[in-house]
């Protein structure tokens, strides 16, 4: 009953928001050029509740997928009566600008979101803004039978230089199946090696299994009686050498652990800028998962958590929205190049789990779902489809480019076309959410 009830109000919060502001944004420009709106809705469909004032009524209607502004003369089809409060009495300079606003307000208001959000937690990993240095390779994985070793450096994949662990894994999750070129550092030398992102879950998502980024092994929490703070380590050291040998990640040191088989280490960890030497002796012990392993008892979880001043927050909610598009982008590229699957979008199934699972975890982390949508929203809608704001701005350029209008019955063809293939687009994407939420069904459905 929490869960429904969390799921409900959170998807009702996240799009009911989206929808508003971004029709707000249509009906702002509209007014600031002197168009009559007749109606401004949340959702599609018969009217439930709602107000008239002035020449508009504000409703909410009974399907909660969408919203739309209605202007008077918008419709190309109807008759026309020259007055100068009509959509298409005006210039189409004020038409774009009016059918533009909507998804500027969605990509603004994700900027806003993020800004906020990094004002009061700007949380991520460690290594994610970092170089892609690999710290570690499982035996018999896919990323060792590639040949990578700790210690490499990516300098290259596919067309991306000097890549990040975030570049990294954007590619990987864009190219499912596909070989990718990578080029790594080793030594003084550029190697060259081919990659075949596997697929993995239910979205289809390409990752490469078996590496992991170097990151520091800087002590979070340690349990008292257990090995390493009986030695004397403390919060805050970074182990960087044991017997001698480098590690660079948190996955090293724990399989380097049930190498060694309990017997005692020489620990090399970083306090202060100083180097400190400690005899530490491993224990069998449960982990956090339950499962027995050698263990010296302490707990690595290297996360940046800063509060970003103002203008910083700004830049770098700027950088992530305009990374996020960017990706956003090359997903769809490959989707029209049939390389990666429909699954990896979600519809209002999706969406509705999405939200209801941030909302648990507090109020941050919704609203930087809401931001992730809300850019997705307002990129979707300024494709160059027919019936999407993006497909009115195409058609306003084709007109400015012909100086004339496109005939009507061009139009009519046009919509309909359009109108088809969101249902079919709508259609899928609602077949894939079904078959992820409830697999053990989609393989029922037709």
């Amino acid at each position: 009953m929490y869960n429904a009830f969390t799921i409900l109000w959170a998807v009702v919060l996240v799009l009911g928001i989206l929808i508003l502001i971004h029709e707000l944004g249509h009906f702002i420009a509209a007014k600031c050029f002197g168009v009559r709106v007749e109606v401004f809705s949340i959702g599609f469909g018969k009217r439930l509740i709602g107000w008239r004032k002035g020449d508009t009524d504000y409703r909410i209607s009974a399907l909660p997928l969408g919203g739309y502004v209605k202007m008077w003369g918008e419709n190309p089809m109807e008759t026309r009566t020259g007055d100068p409060a009509e959509f298409l009495s005006h210039p189409r300079w004020q038409r774009f600008i009016i059918a533009a606003a909507g998804p500027v307000m969605n990509i603004l208001l994700a900027i806003a979101l993020l800004t906020g959000v990094f004002m009061v937690r700007y949380e991520h990993p460690y290594f994610l803004d970092q170089p892609a240095v690999i710290g570690f390779v499982l035996e018999n994985s896919a990323a060792a039978k590639a040949g990578f070793k700790g210690g490499d450096r990516i300098v290259r994949i596919g067309n991306i230089q000097s890549p990040t662990w975030e570049d990294v894994e954007a590619k990987l999750m864009l190219n499912p199946g596909q070989p990718l070129e990578v080029a790594i550092q080793r030594g003084g030398q550029i190697l060259n090696r081919t990659i075949v992102p596997d697929k993995q879950g239910q979205e289809e998502y390409g990752a490469l299994g078996g590496w992991v980024p170097q990151e520091p092994n800087v002590v979070t929490q340690l349990e008292p009686d257990m090995p390493a703070a009986q030695a004397g380590m403390k919060v805050g050291d970074e182990v960087v050498a044991v017997n001698g040998v480098t590690m660079r990640s948190m996955r090293a040191l724990i399989t380097y652990l049930q190498q060694n088989l309990g017997k005692p280490l020489d620990v090399a960890v970083m306090r202060n800028g100083q180097e400190l030497h400690f005899n530490v002796t491993p224990v069998l012990s449960h982990n956090a998962r339950g499962a027995e392993q050698w263990r010296m008892g302490f707990i690595s979880n290297p996360v940046h958590v800063d509060k970003l001043g103002f203008a910083d927050a700004v830049a770098k909610s700027i950088e992530v929205n305009k990374r996020y598009s960017v990706l956003i982008l090359e997903l769809v590229r490959q989707l029209a190049a049939r390389k990666v699957s429909m699954k990896q979008f979600d519809g209002p199934i999706g969406i509705a789990r999405a939200s209801g699972e941030a909302a648990r975890q507090g109020w941050m982390p919704l609203l930087a779902l809401m931001a992730a949508i809300s850019l997705n929203l307002g990129i979707f809608n300024l494709f160059p489809i027919p019936i999407l704001d993006g497909g009115v701005i195409l058609l306003l350029a084709i007109e400015s480019v012909m100086r004339r209008d496109i005939s009507m019955k061009i139009k009519e063809r046009i919509y309909q076309a359009a109108f088809v293939f969101l249902i079919l687009f709508a259609v899928v994407v609602i077949y894939n959410d079904i078959g992820k939420a409830l697999p053990g069904l989609a393989k029922f459905l037709p």
